[in-house]
């Protein structure tokens, strides 16, 4: 990749590609279940900001591929959840609230309905393809590359749950830009897109949020070091950490208690 299209991959990068992800077509099985998971997601993770305006429930049926009652059904969800509110009027529509603490019962809903099996198989493909991208960006660095994630790391924060998944989530999309693989950028995009808020739900922990911080600027060390066996490493302890704390937080609800204890 030459480095003109490799900045014009970074100008463009991360929101359209995971904007296209949310208004991907969806499967038959629970569509409105479906719509109003995929919109949440987005929400929650950054990609729909507080105060956007949603397209039409017309718009949003013909991107999704569902009926108009559906997306309907979806933004009703969302509206319940306190993700959505909906205004009348010439000026009106639906559009994104701030989440703060609205999605836990959502995401507590989703983290319930995954067996552990399926848990861990998740945390083990999102881990092996973050690793993948580690260890690539490490042996590609360039010097403007270490320059330009190190800045993006200090305007990174993880002080707050909301604002620590945005960073965590946005850490590994760098990573996969950093490896120059057109294929891993969409994947991560995709799997940001699709499981983030799920798979960052342990910002909700104070400790593992200072936990995740720390990895991630060790991470970037190690990147730009060109040291992709401690790339690699460093991204396996991080995953292996937040893989730990869900299923911890799923026996939890299992047993009737809270995602926090």
């Amino acid at each position: 990749m030459t480095t003109s299209t490799r900045d014009a991959a970074r100008t463009t990068r991360p929101a359209p590609g995971a904007r296209d992800a949310v208004f991907a077509q969806l499967s038959d099985a629970g569509r409105a279940e479906q719509v109003a998971r995929r919109l949440a997601d987005a929400i929650v993770l950054g990609v729909l900001s507080p105060g956007e305006r949603l397209p039409s429930e017309a718009d949003l049926a013909r991107r999704f591929g569902v009926a108009l009652v559906t997306a309907r059904e979806g933004l009703g969800m969302l509206r319940e959840a306190g993700l959505v509110e909906t205004r009348r009027g010439r000026d009106g529509g639906s559009f994104v609230v701030h989440p703060g603490d609205a999605d836990g019962p959502m995401l507590a809903t989703r983290l319930r309905g995954l067996s552990q099996v399926e848990l861990s198989d998740l945390t083990v493909y999102v881990t092996a393809i973050a690793a993948g991208c580690a260890d690539r960006a490490a042996e590609r660095t360039t010097p403007a590359d270490d320059a330009r994630l190190a800045a993006w790391l200090a305007a990174a924060d993880f002080s707050e749950p909301a604002e620590a998944r945005r960073s965590a989530g946005g850490f590994l999309l760098e990573l996969a830009v950093l490896s120059q693989s057109t294929r891993l950028v969409r994947e991560q995009i995709r799997l940001q897109a699709e499981f983030g808020p799920l798979l960052w739900l342990g910002m909700r922990d104070a400790a593992l949020r200072e936990g995740t911080a720390g990895s991630v600027r060790a991470i970037a060390d190690a990147v730009a070091a060109s040291d992709a066996a401690a790339a690699r490493a460093e991204v396996t302890a991080l995953l292996g950490g937040v893989a730990r704390w869900l299923l911890a937080a799923k026996a939890r609800i299992e047993t009737g208690g809270t995602i926090d204890g």
